[in-house]
């Protein structure tokens, strides 16, 4: 075993060796030290964050972090994580960057603190990490996957043309982009059909500029794929005429993976969000083709069985871990 010592996470000096920690970790969503980076410089900064990092031999083998969630905020709230590189596991990294990430959280009046993982064999190392400390699963979510080239979008044909005879238009983003209400009205309709989402958390607004750092501005969002439900006509204070929406991202790989899709509760039940997946589906299969991937929550029926429709085959599930600070030393 070789000697380790902890440090903050220095930026932008990091984020290169920090990559190569966390593909290592979790091939299965490789990432970017650009896409790192994105992500931090969209950080609320009102809110706390600490990241530290783990050097062996003038290496960087594991990082951690933890801070509040602003999709979920409680000011004794927290959620974290942490990874080290399967070349450098089973010398105490972990615990350590775990104890000092902990003792700084501690000394906030954290009370609770939620991380994920999933039932992936890469993951199996991470859970029993978790649970080994008092971590218990609290919620799960079903991960399922659908690549266009099996999916004949054809028979989608009749589902297209009764929404456009709804008089509803379904355009890209892109298509949007020039409108100067664009980024208030789908904040303000993400936040409301955030409301129907069986997430098994209270969920919190987060600010217009922050949403849209994290959101519109992310580096991984496909504008040209990601659609609006538009009601011509409509001009509700809030949403405009915006109904409804889904997003597809983008990860380095080269696969896809649904954001949010939702339709507000006045419009439901006419096929609108089966027809926002089905217009993504067909704007990547017309752009070469590609895997799609979605997480549902077990109370989402209706999600559930509309993707199953689409095609979609679940793969595996992804599981919420909460550790209650009041039952720990």
């Amino acid at each position: 075993m070789t000697s380790f010592s902890l440090r903050d996470f220095r930026k932008p000096q990091d984020y290169a060796a920090v990559a190569e920690v966390l593909n290592a970790s979790n091939p299965a969503w490789p990432l970017t030290p650009d896409l790192l980076q994105s992500w931090e410089e969209a950080r609320d900064p009102a809110l706390f964050n600490t990241q530290l990092v783990a050097e062996q031999g003038g290496r960087i083998v594991g990082v951690g972090g933890i801070g509040h969630d602003d999709f979920a905020f409680e000011d004794w709230r927290y959620s974290g994580n942490l990874a080290v590189h399967p070349d450098a596991r089973g010398q105490g990294i972990g615990s350590a960057l775990y104890d000092e990430l902990l003792r700084r959280v501690r000394e906030r009046g954290a009370r609770e603190i939620r991380t994920m993982s999933s039932d992936e064999a890469t993951d199996a190392p991470g859970r029993a990490f978790l649970e080994t400390r008092g971590f218990r699963v609290t919620w799960e979510r079903y991960e399922s996957r659908l690549d266009t080239a099996g999916v004949d979008l054809s028979r989608f044909d009749d589902l297209m043309a009764s929404v456009a005879q709804e008089g509803i238009e379904l355009r890209s983003l892109t298509d949007l982009r020039a409108e100067p209400e664009r980024n208030r009205w789908l904040w303000e309709l993400d936040w409301e059909l955030f409301q129907d989402v069986p997430m098994g958390m209270t969920l919190t607004k987060r600010p217009l500029d922050a949403w849209v750092r994290q959101e519109l501005d992310d580096p991984t969002l496909a504008s040209d794929l990601s659609f609006v439900a538009i009601r011509p006509g409509v001009n509700d204070p809030l949403t405009g005429p915006c109904v409804g929406y889904s997003t597809l991202g983008s990860n380095p790989s080269g696969f896809y993976y649904i954001g949010m899709t939702g339709v507000k509760r006045g419009e439901r039940g006419k096929g609108l969000a089966k027809a926002l997946k089905v217009a993504a589906m067909r704007a990547l299969a017309a752009s070469g083709g590609g895997e799609i991937r979605t997480f549902n929550d077990p109370p989402n029926v209706a999600m559930i069985g509309m993707n199953e429709v689409l095609g979609f085959k679940r793969t595996s599930t992804r599981y919420r871990y909460e550790l209650n600070l009041k039952d720990t030393p």
